[in-house]
């Protein structure tokens, strides 16, 4: 698994060294990285905070760029779930002068974590244990348990996420941006050659689609539990779409020219990031998106910053 490090200079990196200073603080830091994504609720329980001191806390540590909140959709009303980003934190006076793997940062987003949707049936989504409610049923995407979500599909729709920006907090240029995913067509009973036009789009921007070329239940993927039915969808292709100052890249090949400044990625404090399929798709194949413990690679929707 790929270490995710924050290089700080105390010298230019007050708020973040501010956020540091405290006990309760880096308890509940620890407690991110130790029990995954949790709602102000229940990072209050856990540690025996009033709510209120927990908020309060939360938004030190989401201001100095160190967790990820996604207000997200519940059954009712609605929930503020945290994430921590960083499995390593260094302080060092020469930060900016380094050049090295801490030069990347990458956060890898769980796929149930999306902060919009739209989703038409056939639709789903599931957790390495089982089917997360009801199938064909758009409003299972709000019910909590997404969150341990590791495959979800849809006809007809998107997902949408927030990214933190962590170029927002720290000054730095950004060089490029990639996002990657396995991903690929949807269609009952699986199909090899059933194209789909898969889209994203970053700060409300269309910036590009990649055609998948079907739905694959031909195996079992390596990652997929054994309890998914092989006629389900099994496994997807890894892509990456990469945004630069030159245009918008998957896989090498340009698919537009939309770029880092034209999408104001350098502008916010979250980088918003929508898949799925446009309705003005050619092939409209539907889209399957296979998280940790599904399809053939073992990860989460990835975001990298290269400075």
């Amino acid at each position: 698994m790929e270490t995710k490090l924050l290089t700080v200079d105390p010298m230019k990196d007050a708020e973040v060294v501010h956020a540091l200073g405290s006990a309760t603080r880096i308890e509940i830091l620890n407690l991110l990285r130790q029990k995954g994504p949790l709602n102000v609720n229940d990072i209050a329980g856990h540690m025996g905070l009033p709510q209120s001191t927990a908020a309060t806390n939360l938004k030190a540590l989401e201001q100095a760029g160190l967790i990820q909140t996604q207000t997200m959709k519940a059954t009712k009303g609605n929930q503020k779930v945290c994430s921590c980003i960083y499995d390593e934190i260094l302080i060092r006076f020469d930060a900016s002068g380094t050049k090295s793997a801490e030069d990347v940062v990458t956060v890898s987003m769980p796929i149930g974590l999306f902060t919009e949707f739209e989703a038409e049936a056939p639709c789903g989504l599931c957790s390495v244990n089982n089917v997360i409610g009801m199938l064909d049923v758009q409003e299972v995407f709000l019910d909590p348990q997404r969150m341990q979500a590791a495959l979800l599909w849809f006809t007809r729709g998107y997902v949408e996420y927030k990214f933190p920006n962590n170029a927002k907090v720290t000054g730095r240029k950004i060089r490029k941006v990639e996002f990657s995913a396995e991903l690929s067509s949807e269609t009952p009973a699986t199909n090899a050659n059933w194209p789909s036009d898969i889209s994203i789009w970053v700060n409300g921007i269309k910036a590009g689609h990649w055609t998948s070329p079907g739905d694959f239940g031909d195996r079992r993927g390596m990652y997929s539990p054994a309890w998914w039915k092989l006629s389900g969808s099994q496994y997807g292709k890894l892509k990456t779409w990469t945004i630069d100052d030159k245009g918008t890249w998957i896989d090498d090949a340009m698919v537009s020219t939309q770029t880092i400044a034209s999408l104001g990625i350098a502008d916010h404090h979250s980088i918003r990031f929508r898949i799925g399929i446009d309705e003005k798709a050619d092939n409209p194949g539907g889209m399957n998106i296979f998280g940790k413990g599904f399809g053939d690679f073992d990860q989460d929707l990835v975001m990298s910053i290269y400075f």
